[in-house]
């Protein structure tokens, strides 16, 4: 089974002053190296949206259209730079945010789960209060680029919700272990972790 990745780190951060998330440090990495490193086991990875003085080596990078478009257009940009670097897709693309600080045991867990759904479009993170997290799941490559394909077409990517965008997608649902998508959203959720204030 061949899987890519796209992490999405194009976010305003506008509850944390503008401060970027993904270069927040925790233990001496930055979050958006701690996303990346959860997916590490993928045949490629583009990160979507990193400022550039927080860009990676050993990854693709591209940029949403327009910028701060929201995560549909992030996936738009994400899936057209692996296709110009494949001519033949992944079966899978693992979707994450890069503000999950503990996501490499959720993604471990989905990429276990792939065995058994076959059947459908992929599988969704399910948090500890029951709520699907569609920036930590894994969809079947040509599914998620149909449906981004649809919305494309009708000009809706541009502050398209992820929930509008999977609509129509056929995920599993799999229970991640607690706390593992949970997210940084506030400087609060950082103290929570014991990410220090730049």
């Amino acid at each position: 089974m061949v899987n890519d990745a796209i992490v999405l780190a194009g976010g305003r951060s506008s509850r944390l002053g503008e401060v970027p998330k993904a270069g927040l440090a925790l233990r001496q990495k930055t979050l958006l190296q701690h996303a990346v490193d959860a997916v590490g086991f993928a045949r490629a990875t583009v990160v979507v949206g990193a400022p550039a003085d927080i860009r990676l080596a050993g990854v693709l990078h591209a940029r949403e259209e327009p910028p701060f478009g929201g995560p549909a257009a992030g996936i738009a940009a994400g899936l057209d730079r692996l296709f110009q670097l494949n001519q033949q897709p992944s079966d899978y693309t693992f979707v994450l945010a890069c503000d999950m600080p503990s996501a490499s045991v959720a993604m471990a867990a989905l990429r276990a789960a792939l065995t058994t759904s076959s059947g459908s479009d992929g599988v969704i993170a399910i948090d500890d209060d029951q709520h699907p997290q569609p920036l930590a799941a894994a969809y079947r490559t040509l599914s998620l680029a149909s449906a981004t394909a649809e919305q494309r077409r009708l000009s809706r990517l541009d502050g398209l919700s992820m929930f509008r965008l999977i609509a129509n997608l056929n995920l599993t649902g799999i229970a991640v272990p607690p706390g593992s998508t949970d997210d940084i959203d506030t400087w609060e959720d950082a103290d929570r972790f014991g990410i220090a204030r730049p």
